[in-house]
């Protein structure tokens, strides 16, 4: 179920229909595409939210609960992770210490210079640091466990000390012990827990946050010809898989942030279709985060820019993002993305500043 006529408080005011809250807020929505799927077919429908539960019966008996399960899922709030709440969208700050990262790979080799800008993403409002020693850019070798660890350890644990709530960006289960011991206080894995045998029971022991990331196939390979039935669904219903896999093993689900894998295993077209319909992943209960930043379909799109002349594109997909509830960003240009983010957000809450009675009831419907 993906929602639709998403809208702002202002807009809120001078709509008659029944609207409910998308995670908490501060975004309501007042109809769903509701999805059908079996392998013989695809039916879709879009439904005022109270005609949602009669349409999901006429396709099976009994799926009116499990519409409703959905909808639960897609109206209750957030819940603070790492002391960091939902109310506002959360910045993570991309703080790779690689020499061959797409963008940056070799500015932060130095740890001393890693921390450096680390430190200056928090002060121009970071709420996270996602720290990576391994380059997953498509055609990216892998390294070895003990260079992952000598890149990444030193500066989690310097910033870990100053405060700084660290992500670290790893696949494998050995790194994500070490640095949670270092600091760490969140696990990003762009294998969603899958690509070591041992993660599943490493991120369970840890307690902190892990965010379950998409990717079709491997980063060396990944870009070769990649195929889904339809992008968004194919993802949303290997998510859902993950997660399971995850309370399988223990792991709360309050722990749990989906990110659909923008440029991971996804042509042009599968990018933009999932980026279009991202309100949809908030049907699986969990914050979503997105992870756009400078990425390659940006410069398709464009004239052929450069990872880093990629900022203004950037800004594009995160306000479009924001606009269908998407709780995360993960940038390279923080400060940058706090200002579009402030604007963005007092621009959605402010009221219409009309008393009431002024407002025809159906004004903008």
């Amino acid at each position: 179920m993906r929602p639709l006529g998403l809208r702002g408080p202002a807009e809120c005011e001078v709509s008659s229909e029944p609207l409910r809250l998308l995670a908490g807020g501060p975004l309501s929505f007042s109809h769903c595409e509701a999805v059908w799927r079996t392998a013989a077919e695809t039916r879709r429908s879009v439904q005022p939210l109270a005609e949602i539960g009669v349409w999901a019966d006429r396709q099976a008996p009994g799926q009116k609960i499990a519409a409703a399960r959905i909808l639960e899922r897609l109206t209750a709030p957030r819940r603070p992770l790492c002391g960091v709440s939902f109310e506002r969208p959360c910045i993570m700050g991309i703080l790779n210490v690689t020499p061959d990262s797409f963008s940056d790979g070799g500015d932060r080799a130095d740890p001393e210079v890693a921390i450096r800008d680390g430190l200056a993403m928090l002060e121009a409002g970071a709420d996270i640091l996602d720290i990576g020693g391994e380059s997953t850019r498509p055609g990216a070798e892998a390294v070895s466990l003990e260079e992952e660890e000598a890149r990444v350890l030193p500066v989690v644990t310097a910033l870990a000390k100053q405060g700084a709530c660290v992500s670290i960006d790893t696949r494998h289960a050995a790194v994500m012990r070490a640095a949670v011991a270092a600091g760490a206080r969140m696990i990003n894995d762009v294998t969603a827990l899958s690509g070591d045998p041992d993660s599943l029971a490493v991120a369970a022991e840890s307690d902190v946050p892990v965010v379950l990331m998409h990717m079709q196939g491997q980063p060396q390979t990944m870009q070769r010809d990649p195929r889904y039935d339809n992008a968004a669904l194919d993802i949303y219903d290997y998510l859902a898989a993950r997660l399971e896999a995850c309370a399988a093993a223990g792991i709360a689900a309050e722990r749990l942030i989906v990110d659909p894998g923008i440029g991971f295993g996804k042509t042009l077209t599968h990018n933009l279709q999932v980026l279009e319909q991202i309100a949809l992943f908030q049907g699986l209960g969990c914050p979503v985060l997105l992870g756009a930043s400078r990425k390659s379909f940006i410069a398709r799109l464009s004239h052929g820019e450069p990872a880093k002349e990629r900022l203004p594109g950037s800004l594009a997909a995160i306000l479009f993002a924001l606009q269908r509830g998407v709780q995360i960003l993960r940038v390279h240009d923080v400060a940058e993305t706090v200002q579009a983010v402030s604007v963005w957000q007092a621009m959605t809450r402010v009221s219409s500043g009309f008393e009431a009675s002024d407002i025809p009831p159906r004004a903008l419907l």
